[in-house]
Order: C-alpha cells, then sequence, then structure tokens
C-alpha cells in the first residue's frame, strides 16, 4: 500500500506523489481509495495525518506539498465562503513553486467565488482540470441531512427546485483519472446525475430503498436557520448552508449536463441507485456511518 497520511511508505517514486487536500472527506477518501488500488503513492491532507495538513494554517502546507506532482485540492468548508479565492491563490502559489506540475480542483456548479478559485487554478502555469458538481447525493448519507433521514423528517428550505444530484462515486473516479491519465488535462468537466429531482422526490427514492417512513417537509429559511442554531451547528456552517438554499438551490441548476459521460465514456450513476447502495451499506443505521 502506497498511503503516506503517516509517512509509513519512504519508498514511493517523489515523481508520481499525489497529495489528495480532504483525504478523510466525501470525495477524497474514495480518490485515495482508487489511487492506492492502482498502486499509485498517495499522501493525505488532513488535519488527523501525521504530517498535518489543515486550510486555516499555512505553516502546515509546505511539508505536505514536499516532493509532490499532482494536488486534488478540496477546500474546505466550501469555495463559495468569503476568503475562500485568497486561500486558494497562496495554496497554488506554493504548491507550483514547491514542483507540483498537475491540479485537479473540486468546484461547485452556479457559484461565483468557486469560479473565481477555478481561474486561479487555470491560470496557475501547470496542467489542470476542474470538476465543477452540483449536489452530492451522499449529503443525504454522509452529510447533515443524515440525522434528518434518521429522524423521519427531512425538513429543508429546498421547495420544489429540480436538483440534478450527483454521485460522489462518479465524482471521485473522475478524479482519479485526471491525477493519473492523460487526456484530461485543460477540461472543465460540469458533473450532474442522469435525471432531475425535487428534494421531495429525493428523499422518495431514500424512503423505499430503506422500507422507512421519511418524508420532506419545505420549510421556510428563517425555521430553517433557527434549528440549526438550536442543534449547536457552527456560526460558519449555518450560513453556508443559508447561502447554498436560498442562493444557489434557486433553480440555476436545472439542468442535466454530459460531464461525467465526456470523462468517462459513460452515463453517471442514478440517485436511485445510490440509495438502494448507501441503504444496503448501513448509512441509514443509527449506527456510526460506515468507512
Amino acid at each position: 500500500m502506497h498511503r503516506e497520511g503517516k509517512m509509513t511508505n519512504t519508498n514511493n517514486d517523489p515523481s508520481k506523489l499525489i497529495l489528495v487536500t480532504g483525504g478523510t472527506g466525501k470525495t477524497g477518501r474514495r480518490v485515495i481509495r482508487r489511487l492506492e488500488a492502482q498502486g499509485v503513492p498517495v499522501r493525505i491532507g488532513s488535519r488527523s495525518a501525521d504530517v498535518p495538513f489543515d486550510w486555516n494554517d499555512s505553516s502546515t502546507w509546505a511539508p505536505v506539498l514536499r516532493n509532490v506532482a499532482s494536488v486534488y485540492i478540496v477546500y474546505y468548508p466550501d469555495l463559495a465562503v468569503s476568503g475562500a479565492a485568497d486561500t486558494i491563490r497562496a495554496f497554488v502559489d506554493l504548491a507550483v513553486q514547491s514542483g507540483v506540475r498537475r491540479l485537479v480542483l473540486l468546484s461547485g456548479r452556479g457559484e461565483e467565488e468557486a469560479q473565481r478559485c477555478e481561474r486561479i487554478v487555470q491560470q496557475a502555469g501547470v496542467a489542470w482540470t476542474v470538476l465543477r458538481a452540483t449536489w452530492f447525493s451522499q449529503n443525504f448519507s454522509e452529510g447533515f441531512m443524515r440525522e434528518l433521514v434518521l429522524a423521519g423528517v427531512v425538513a429543508l428550505p429546498a421547495g420544489d427546485v429540480r436538483e440534478p444530484f450527483v454521485d460522489v462515486e462518479d465524482i471521485a473516479e473522475i478524479a482519479a483519472a485526471a491525477l493519473t491519465e492523460p487526456g484530461h488535462a485543460g477540461q472543465c468537466y460540469e458533473l450532474t446525475g442522469p435525471r432531475l429531482l425535487t428534494f421531495a422526490e429525493a428523499v422518495g427514492e431514500i424512503a423505499k430503498a430503506t422500507g422507512r417512513d421519511v418524508a420532506y417537509v419545505p420549510i421556510a429559511h428563517e425555521a430553517f436557520q433557527s434549528a440549526l442554531k438550536e442543534q449547536g451547528a457552527p456560526a460558519e456552517l449555518i450560513g453556508l448552508l443559508g447561502y447554498l438554499f436560498r442562493e444557489i438551490l434557486d433553480g440555476r441548476n436545472s439542468r442535466l449536463t454530459d460531464g461525467v459521460r465526456r470523462a468517462l465514456g459513460r452515463a453517471p450513476r442514478d440517485f436511485g441507485e445510490y440509495a438502494r447502495d448507501a441503504a444496503a451499506a448501513g448509512f441509514w443505521h443509527e449506527q456510526e456511518i460506515p468507512a
């Protein structure tokens, strides 16, 4: 295994070493799994690694960039937050100075701030690929909405907006390919699932897959914000979710794209398939989320 999250392998070829930021997140850990299966040397970018990486502490950047050839960039909490572009610019500049020759950026669809970050990566002077993703299917099973599904009531201020939910397995497969294969440099892949669903329809798919009584209930933005505060959610998360539901989920992304097919030569995974697989894997059981 060629994992460097704990820096246990010192025989890796530095000309092929890949840094995966957000290495314990939804897409990052799946990208790492794919790279390791190919025998590609990987360094995990995470605050919990022996050599830690933290977006909020620039002193941690240089050590994890040492000898790295390619980087998968996943910014936490989201490229849409204030100041993200400045952080991405500083990190990308340091990465290029450190010898990185390929950048793959996970971006957000319909987010102006995210597109500013895309331009920074595209103008860095090295090979780049942008993965501009819509709302993750896995937000229902690995994000804050998992608790809502378990409670049986998914109360969100999403109305009847139709969203082309994308499976993070597709995102991870494309990211791994862009990091290791030719043909993806200079590409901006806009990634969606194969059909548009309202949140009510998505929750209905989950209810069907789990056999549980789960309902979607539309609520006002103010009620949603108040509920998050009562649950003790961090102010940064409350602000981000408020932005996503109030501004991004306004119908601007209610159209399908061919990004997954262009990148992988196949159709994207359907939300129904995701729901069935997540249910079978136990993501909506009361215990901890499966690895």
